[in-house]
């Protein structure tokens, strides 16, 4: 007995010992080459030796620019009643593949694992749930699409007191430690988020100094157990989560957690600012949002978004740490009495998600569109689970058609609004030099039949942008010269007797 004990000790005793020497000497820091560890931590007996393999010499900040935009795959995996049990059938590759045929780059996946024990006691995770996670995340990676899994909607369990700070952390090792090795051979394509919104239930006002500082140590124990497995998850992106996700909360309080790889992780934060507008489905709620809405919330308007995720770029992003925006978005409004008040809510639905998405983009976080399956009054989805057909395809176009991101000024689907245009007139394209897109905006008085086409210096005509009948208002739109040579062109505007033309620059 003395013997076999001793033997239980030793082997973990040689892991380490064998994996500190990996760490400090396979993979010395050299120009051009994966970060270096900077020192070990401490490490499980079920440990393996850190391993390269598909994971790219990218910072947190690199890679999260290829992330952009993102799209969760929300009610599903994180339903505690099971994937289907929140009303939403089984994810579909069918789903994934729509999802990324409209120009999505990263799905997330929130998941509720403790719904899915096979021992409670134990916090074991049934195997044949975990093949399911395994089997959605290869949808995703099948598209060559980024994957982020978390631990999600999973009954409140993690309280960030000091009275449970023990507990959860023991919980949370047992759950990641399962999770991550279990997906430790995948590369760089799979990231993994420690939780999500922790915060004492109900409580939504300024977190305590015991509030910050054990939830701080959460994240931390989620970083220190993923680390410790080996294998890829020495080098895998991790998202660390802000208290409650919440911009200005996380900014006075949180804490970055010590890693032993560098340059590889991310923070994750959430917006709904303002709740009225966007999320509230009780009494109080506004239809209108914005500088220019007579009837908008007196705060949170385009100004206020720009500064909180200034604050993320100032505080984290400039820092070299990425930040994901793991959620935002509107529901839908569809009975507001009349076709009207639902047209013109639907209006403001989209300059939101039109407004917000380049805002987060221009300050460079990356943008994950809330989707819960919902495509009804009230819903936030954007996809037919079912077929995967767009259900809103303008709100999709806002996500994803932001090209003209650095346009600070109102944008141009805003304008019509609030009155139609009293002349004719062609804006000058922006960006201007571009590659690969631009857009091009252009007012119309009243109804008029309308061509927008593109011509190179030789007068040969290279693209038809516009070719309908429009009613009176403001448009913008997008042309994709991808295909096109470096060069000057040019883009002439006909609408009934009114013609003008204007010259774009391609730089590639």
């Amino acid at each position: 007995m003395k013997y076999f004990l001793f033997v239980l000790v030793f082997i973990p005793i040689v892991s380490i010992a064998q994996t500190a020497t990996i760490l400090e000497k396979a993979y010395p820091h050299q120009s051009g080459g994966i970060a270096r560890v900077s020192k070990l931590s401490e490490m499980q007996a079920d440990s393996i030796a850190p391993d390269t393999t598909g994971m790219r010499n990218l910072s947190s900040v690199e890679l999260a620019k290829e992330m952009v935009p993102g799209w969760n795959v929300g009610n599903s995996l994180d339903a505690t009643g099971g994937e289907t049990s929140w009303g939403n059938p089984l994810i579909s590759q069918q789903l994934i593949d729509s999802v990324k045929a409209a120009g999505f780059n990263a799905v997330r996946i929130p998941i509720a694992w403790s719904s899915h024990f096979s021992n409670a006691t134990t916090f074991i995770i049934d195997p044949a749930f975990m093949s399911r996670v395994e089997e959605v995340v290869n949808y995703v990676l099948n598209d060559n699409m980024y994957a982020i899994i978390n631990i999600h909607w999973d009954g409140g369990w993690m309280q960030p007191t000091y009275a449970q700070q023990t507990y959860v952390n023991n919980r949370l090792a047992i759950m990641w430690q399962q999770i991550a090795v279990y997906f430790r051979d995948y590369g760089d394509h799979l990231l993994f988020a420690g939780m999500n919104e922790v915060m004492v239930t109900g409580n939504y006002g300024t977190p305590t100094p015991e509030y910050y500082t054990v939830q701080n140590s959460f994240n931390q124990t989620f970083v220190t157990t993923v680390r410790s497995t080996g294998g890829c998850n020495v080098y895998r992106h991790l998202a660390v989560q802000g208290f409650n996700t919440n911009i200005d909360q996380t900014v006075s309080g949180f804490k970055i957690p010590t890693d032993v790889t560098q340059n590889r992780l991310m923070v994750e934060v959430h917006y709904y600012d303002p709740y009225d507008f966007t999320i509230n489905t009780g009494s109080g709620y506004v239809t209108q949002w914005g500088n220019n809405a007579p009837k908008s919330e007196s705060w949170a308007n385009e100004s206020w978004a720009d500064g909180e995720f200034q604050k993320m770029k100032t505080n984290y992003i400039d820092k070299g740490y990425a930040v994901i925006l793991g959620e935002y978005g509107v529901v839908a409004r569809l009975n507001l009495g009349t076709t009207a008040l639902n047209a013109s809510f639907a209006k403001y639905r989209r300059y939101y998600m039109d407004y917000i998405t380049r805002s987060l983009e221009r300050h460079g976080l990356v943008p994950f569109y809330w989707d819960n399956g919902g495509t009804d009054n009230l819903g936030m989805g954007i996809f037919n689970r079912s077929n995967g057909a767009q259900a809103y395809p303008d709100i999709v176009k806002a996500v994803v058609d932001t090209n003209d991101i650095n346009n600070t000024s109102t944008s141009v689907g805003m304008l019509d609004l609030h009155s139609n245009p009293t002349t004719f007139s062609l804006m000058q394209n922006y960006p201007n030099p571009f590659n690969p897109s631009t857009t091009i905006s252009f007012s119309l008085p009243s109804k008029s039949i309308v061509s927008l086409k593109v011509f190179d210096l030789t007068g040969k005509e290279n693209a038809t942008i516009v070719s309908q009948e429009l009613s009176a208002g403001t448009y913008s739109r997008q042309w994709n010269a991808a295909h096109m040579s470096s060069g000057i062109y040019f883009y002439r505007l006909q609408a009934g007797s009114f013609t003008e033309t204007k010259k774009l620059v391609l730089l590639k």
